[in-house]
This record gives structure tokens, sequence and C-alpha cells, in this order.
């Protein structure tokens, strides 16, 4: 039985991307994937790393258990909008937060180098747009998947990360926004 995270960056419960959220671990259920999930807007955290990486901020109880998630997971799935041609703020945050030295890598004493210490792990980030994903490629160089894919996921070892763009979404007829939450719920019934 594979062990699913889906981790919903949105922080808006009513927007489509908790549609594709509840459409892919449909999907994961049927498969008979273990499935667990973090929504992020439900976590109780500071998101700012007041600190940096000078001092260490204590987690709090909601990071410590989603840590632990991550940590069980051998598939992770990340759901999110891209704004501003970036995560959401809360998202960021979240990663900001939890994916520390110690934790999700480890910088090497006197060494630019650093030890992965997710390997093992693959993952599929799953991002909606508000323009056609050949234009956010091209024009602005995909800088939300080179952040999570290439600078934090891949950083810490999670490979390989596949990469579904669902959009552009606003103004979406019901029908399209049906195929693709139909195309999510096959990515989770494939396990992808």
């Amino acid at each position: 039985m594979k062990k699913i995270l889906i981790i919903n960056g949105h922080p808006n419960k009513d927007s489509f991307n908790f549609g594709l959220f509840e459409a892919y671990k449909k999907g994961a259920l049927i498969a008979g994937a273990d499935v667990k999930e973090i929504v992020i807007k439900d976590l109780n955290f500071n998101p700012n790393l007041q600190f940096g990486y000078q001092k260490r901020t204590e987690l709090e109880v909601d990071l410590l258990e989603a840590w632990e998630k991550i940590k069980w997971a051998e598939h992770l799935v990340w759901i999110h909008p891209v704004w501003w041609g970036g995560l959401p703020a809360i998202t960021k945050g979240f990663i900001d937060r939890l994916f520390l030295p110690g934790f999700a890598f480890q910088y090497r004493e006197n060494s630019v180098w650093w030890d992965k210490l997710l390997t093992g792990k693959t993952a599929h980030i799953i991002t909606t747009l508000d323009q056609p994903s050949w234009y956010y490629w091209f024009a602005f160089g995909r800088p939300s998947v080179n952040q999570l894919k290439k600078s934090t996921l891949e950083f810490c070892g999670i490979k390989p990360v596949k990469v579904t763009y669902i959009g552009p979404v606003k103004g979406t007829e019901l029908s399209i926004r049906k195929k693709w939450l139909d195309k999510i719920e096959k990515l989770g019934v494939n396990l992808r």
C-alpha cells in the first residue's frame, strides 16, 4: 500500500484547488493507497521564519504533526495556485518553517555542499494558473515550480517531481473544470 500525503496550499476552502484536492484523494483511495492530508490553512503556526537560520524558532504542535506526516509519506502531492508567479504566502511560510536544516537537509561543516535528508520519496505538484501553462513557462520561466520542485523538494532529495498544470482557471466553464477534476482523480487512481 503506497503512503501518499496530499498537501493543499490554497488558503480558501471554497477554491477550485480544494476540488482538485478532493479529486486526487478520491482516486488514491480507490487505488487502495494509505492517504494522509495537510491543509495548510487549517494549521496553527506562525509562517514567518523570524530569525532565519541563526536561531531556531520552536515548531508549533501542528508543524510537528505535519513533519511526522512528511516523514511517513512515500509520495507527496502538492496542490496550490500560482499567485504573482509564486506560491501563496501561507504555503511559502509552511515550507520556510518546516523544511529546515537537520530536518529536510543538512549543510556539511566548512563546505558549500549539503546532505539531502528526504531521499527515497517522490512528489507531484498540481498547480492552477490564470494563464496558459506554455505562457507561464515561456514568459516567466515557471518560478513557482522552480521554487518548489528544484529549490525545495529536489534540494532535499525528493525525486522525481512531476508537475501538472491546470489552467487557465479564471472564467472557465463547469464542463472544463469537470474534465480537470476527472484528470486529477485519474492521477490519484494511478498513484502519480
